[in-house]
């Protein structure tokens, strides 16, 4: 969004401490912390960049947020596929403008917001979630976010292997504990050039779906890695890394769909 901030919207407010608090601007609404309130009212109308003051004296920027903020401190149930993730999963799954992805499981909604990004209103993901209240909570994650559901979003609730055996996709985006059996499933049902992620916590679930791509006969160029990402503090002469960084989230394994006579 451009302009204004409105009614229906998420607004960032970052007090002097750097503490980010994510809100939903309505009529009437007031927003309450430890340094007082301020009212939505205040902030509906007004550009992205002001300063206010709350009624005990705090001073909080306000701001409309990246996705990167939405997604550090929206609601979830599921656990969330994390910025420093989404980004390669994006590239590396070469997930581009006027595709077709098909993303199990849905989760909190976080990776499925990424993919609409990435596809473009030419493009359309189908997301699949086996777990009616992961899905309840990631329909109610993208409108917050969008305001509505896009046409070119189909949510399902089902088993994925029923959605990869029927549908045809350009891109397979997996977060699920067992990918292994989609894996088999694509390499049987999906056409060549077909490009397969899936992000996984653990060295094991990693090994056995590398193994399962590898016994399938249908994927080659089969990758795997993690991503860490350290932030840097620079403050006057002070350069230096945080403390603090964030390690291991997931692992990545990207895989081409090849005929067997190609991989040959």
């Amino acid at each position: 969004m451009t302009g204004p901030l409105r009614s229906g919207e998420t607004a960032l407010l970052v007090d002097g401490k750097g503490r980010h608090y994510l809100i939903r601007l309505q009529e009437g609404g007031v927003f309450h912390y430890h340094l007082g309130m301020v009212p939505h009212a205040d902030l509906i109308g007004s550009e992205p960049g002001i300063r206010v003051t709350s009624s005990g004296g705090g001073r909080l920027l306000v701001l409309r947020p990246r996705m990167v903020d939405f997604v550090l401190k929206m609601p979830r149930g599921a656990q969330v596929v994390y910025p420093k993730d989404m980004g390669p999963i994006v590239m590396y799954a070469d997930v581009a403008p006027g595709l077709t992805v098909l993303e199990a499981g849905t989760g909190s909604g976080a990776l499925t917001l990424a993919l609409l990004r990435a596809v473009g209103t030419g493009g359309r993901v189908v997301s699949v979630e086996r777990r009616p209240d992961h899905a309840e909570l990631a329909h109610k994650t993208i409108v917050r976010w969008l305001g509505e559901v896009p046409p070119n979003l189909d949510l399902r609730v089902g088993e994925a292997e029923d959605v990869v055996a029927e549908v045809p996709v350009d891109r397979i985006i997996l977060d699920l504990p067992e990918p292994w059996h989609i894996v088999k499933v694509a390499a049987a049902s999906q056409r060549p050039g077909l490009i397969l992620c899936s992000y996984l916590p653990t060295v094991p679930q990693v090994q056995t779906t590398v193994e399962a791509m590898e016994e399938s006969g249908g994927f080659a160029e089969i990758e795997v890695f993690e991503t860490l990402h350290r932030t840097w503090n620079v403050s006057g002469r002070s350069v230096r890394p945080d403390h603090r960084m964030v390690g291991h989230t997931g692992f990545v394994v990207i895989g081409r769909r090849v005929t067997q006579e190609t991989q040959r």
